[in-house]
């Protein structure tokens, strides 16, 4: 297939391009500067312009952009920042795609389990309303954003992604040089719910997405038993082979993070259901496979 990508150069992104590319995909991919290669297709979502030129041919586009939720303290400016990419990004996308003679049969965009708030200990699935606060705003905004693809008749999915272990990038990638050293352990009292995905599952679940005719709105993708961060602390500690003593306080998690430090400790325990009913198989279903993949 010919396939579109964007945050193709984030950590999901740019293992997803590589996973593609090693099975003869042809991919490619949006920027936002002029073209450097041929590959590159000049997209700017602030002005809502896209080169749908570039895209001619695509059978499927996948939409990954946006900005770190955690990269930056949530000042108001950031928090526009987090939604702006978002909202602006998958709308110009979504408007352009409808707008092709011949548009791809397929538009996975980006989401978050953030959908759904703070879960505390309750089993969450697709079918679960969203929360309230900034994220699950943010989420909702974002998946709307997609309407003109959907109105326009192409199949549309919502990844909502959980915490994916990887060994840099991400929440993870936080993680293990801080374990490495010995400086692990748990946040606020750790019985907060994670829900996790490995890397490789989230690849393969992506792609899972693009392949499957009968997937459309929302998918979840975790893995099937959520963890409580007490649990994922022990797993670390034992994975990498290092005590796990210390812990972090909830204040000073809210003087270090502010606002985001709600997030953190919130629970949030999601579940895969649609994507376990498609017939996805994990190649790490438990968070010990995760962490030690990573």
């Amino acid at each position: 297939m010919r396939i579109a990508i964007t945050g193709s150069t984030g950590l999901i992104g740019t293992e997803l391009v590589r996973s593609l590319r090693a099975d003869g995909h042809d991919v490619v991919r949006l920027v936002r500067r002029a073209p450097a290669a041929a590959d590159e297709v000049r997209w700017d979502p602030k002005a809502q312009r896209v080169d749908t030129a570039g895209l001619a041919g695509c059978e499927a586009v996948v939409h990954l952009a946006g900005a770190g939720v955690g990269d930056h303290r949530w000042t108001a400016a950031y928090k526009q920042e987090i939604r702006d990419s978002r909202v602006l990004g998958t709308r110009a996308l979504a408007s352009a795609l409808a707008s092709m003679d011949a548009p791809p049969r397929v538009f996975v965009s980006g989401s978050a389990i953030g959908y759904y708030g703070d879960t505390g200990d309750r089993r969450t699935d697709e079918t679960s309303p969203a929360g309230t606060g900034f994220l699950p705003e943010v989420c909702v905004a974002w998946e709307n954003a997609a309407k003109p693809a959907e109105e326009a008749g192409i199949r549309t999915v919502f990844a909502r992604t959980g915490l994916v272990v990887a060994r840099s990038g991400g929440a993870w990638g936080r993680l293990f040089p801080v374990f490495r050293l010995g400086l692990g352990g748990r946040l606020g009292d750790g019985s907060q719910y994670w829900s996790f995905i490995s890397l490789q599952d989230h690849i393969r679940a992506l792609r899972h997405l693009v392949d499957s005719e009968e997937l459309t709105g929302p998918v979840n993708l975790t893995a099937p038993e959520p963890v409580t961060n007490r649990e994922v602390t022990a797993v670390m500690g034992r994975v990498l082979h290092r005590p796990t003593l210390c812990t972090v306080p909830a204040p000073v998690l809210r003087v270090a993070l502010g606002e985001f430090a709600g997030d953190v400790l919130g629970s949030q325990r999601v579940i895969p259901r649609r994507l376990l009913d498609s017939g996805f198989a994990y190649d790490h279903p438990r968070i010990a496979e995760a962490v030690r993949a990573a």
